[in-house]
């Protein structure tokens, strides 16, 4: 039987592979309306993925990475800026 840390980690990572899920589909949409749609689908789960991993962090059922040095950020903004 599913555990609590289970069921919520299980969902939070549901959630995720939705967002990229959306994120793809909303690239290749040509109908505006479908697109609008998808796109308001898509802030939904954004929001409700906020919610649980914001419950899994409060409850120590996810452990975030530990945060990237001001260097390390500022490498990546100017690497992903010269891509441009």
């Amino acid at each position: 039987m599913f555990q609590e840390k289970e069921m919520v980690n299980d969902y939070l990572a549901g959630l995720n592979a939705s967002l990229m899920g959306y994120a793809h589909i909303i690239a290749q949409t040509n109908d505006a309306g479908l697109r609008q749609t998808l796109i308001q689908m898509r802030n939904q789960d954004e929001s409700r993925q906020r919610t649980v991993y914001s419950y899994a962090l409060q409850q120590g059922y996810y452990k975030p990475a530990a945060p990237a040095s001001e260097q390390v950020v500022q490498q990546l903004k100017t690497e992903l800026m010269s891509e441009q």
